[in-house]
């Protein structure tokens, strides 16, 4: 079993990398979709703009190839941060720009309030609602870290497995079928964030 680290050249992938051979994991980061669709389950991480990230996607030809390794053959998938906002339908960063679709969701930005600045940086506790699979072993009030200043609005609860407050409830971990995304860094939490890690692995594992 080999899990893809998806290098859609919007940084953030060394740390992933280094969380992933933590874990003793086999980890391959490549922007090669022949290197790619050899493997068994994807990770997307991402720091930075919707929109730069989505042009980044049709020049590689991300899109097409994930709706088929993802969608098609049900390949696990995990979104972070950015990753899983490009999970949605649209966002609004710099104009209107449409996602990959993949969840019913639109992304919006943070709105600056006194304590509450923006970005949302450090770290904040889970609101746990489902704890199977992605989140199994992680306590009610465990911390992870965030850096962010858009957030994940989804038209459905069900696919909401957590949320953590900042001056409101927002989207900390979203799942679809075989789909997952974490608004935080997991590769950056630490031993919450490899006990993450290890749950999608094990979800891997099981299918």
């Amino acid at each position: 079993m080999k899990i893809g680290i998806i290098d859609n050249q919007m940084g953030n992938i060394g740390s992933v990398v280094n969380a992933f051979k933590m874990l003793s994991e086999d980890v391959i980061a490549s922007e090669s979709k022949n290197v790619l669709e050899k493997l068994d389950a994807y990770v997307l991480p991402g720091v930075g703009a919707f929109p730069q990230a989505i042009r980044n996607f049709h020049k590689n030809g991300f899109g097409k190839f994930l709706d088929k390794q993802v969608i098609a053959k049900k390949k696990p998938f995990l979104g972070i941060c950015l990753g899983m906002q490009l999970l949605a339908n649209s966002s609004d960063e710099q104009g209107f720009t449409e996602g990959l679709g993949w969840i019913d969701s639109h992304v919006v930005i943070l709105q600056n309030k006194p304590n509450f600045p923006i970005p949302h940086v450090g770290w904040n506790d889970l609101k746990i609602k489902n704890n199977r699979c992605l989140l199994q072993n992680i306590d009610e009030g465990s911390n992870f870290y965030f850096d962010h200043s858009f957030e994940f609005i989804s038209t459905s609860q069900k696919v909401v497995l957590a949320s953590s407050s900042y001056d409101k409830e927002i989207i900390s971990v979203v799942r679809k079928d075989h789909i997952f995304g974490t608004q935080f860094h997991p590769e950056k939490s630490q031993r919450n964030g490899l006990k993450l890690l290890r749950n999608f692995i094990n979800i891997i594992n099981q299918m």
